[in-house]
């Protein structure tokens, strides 16, 4: 007797579960291009890293704007998984050390998608919007770290995000040629004096 065919609804769930599979497949060799240096991965160096067809590649996305978007998701989830709040409840002196440390280690760790985003991100709505998420963040988190100190000091929160954004740590480490620790030891030098009352 011969073998049931797989009823409709299982077929499909493979057919979903291999699409997924490569979905990400891409996404996840876009970013890990990007991460060894190249700073603008062709999509036939995508697809090659991904182990698919370009043909593959251009099935699931669009046009690079769509795979630009899929991949800023994975950042901002790669971002989160390892980021630790800092305890609010520290004395200043310490939030500010642990957070300039956690700062640094997580702007070494974006460099090559921050310098990959700038060359797209001018022609780019996607990138720009990632952009504008990564700036709340940033003043989300300084906000509830530094309650205390910044209260309803707008320009204040402004100057703060100032530092700790990519554009000063790359004028840091690449244009200055400073090493990790130099740079780390001028971005808590910046963030103590803006919230040390004089």
């Amino acid at each position: 007797m011969p073998a049931a065919s797989p009823r409709p609804s299982q077929r499909i769930d493979g057919r979903t579960a291999r699409s997924e599979r490569t979905r990400s497949a891409i996404v996840e060799a876009h970013v890990a291009l990007i991460r060894e240096g190249d700073l603008r991965p062709t999509a036939d160096r995508i697809a090659k890293q991904a182990g698919v067809s370009l043909r593959a590649l251009w099935s699931h996305f669009a046009d690079m704007e769509a795979l630009f978007a899929a991949s800023g998701q994975l950042i901002l989830e790669q971002r989160d998984e390892t980021y630790e709040p800092v305890p609010t409840d520290l004395p200043l002196e310490r939030r500010i050390e642990a957070y300039c440390h956690q700062r640094a280690r997580m702007l070494e760790q974006i460099a090559p998608i921050a310098k990959a985003s700038s060359l797209k991100e001018p022609f780019s709505p996607a990138l720009q919007s990632y952009r504008r998420t990564h700036i709340q963040r940033v003043r989300d988190e300084l906000r509830t770290l530094f309650a205390r100190e910044i209260g309803d000091d707008e320009a204040l929160l402004n100057a703060l995000t100032a530092a700790a954004m990519w554009p000063t740590w790359g004028t840091l480490r690449d244009a200055m040629g400073l090493d990790v620790d130099a740079a780390r030891q001028i971005l808590t030098r910046s963030v103590t004096a803006l919230l040390t009352p004089r």
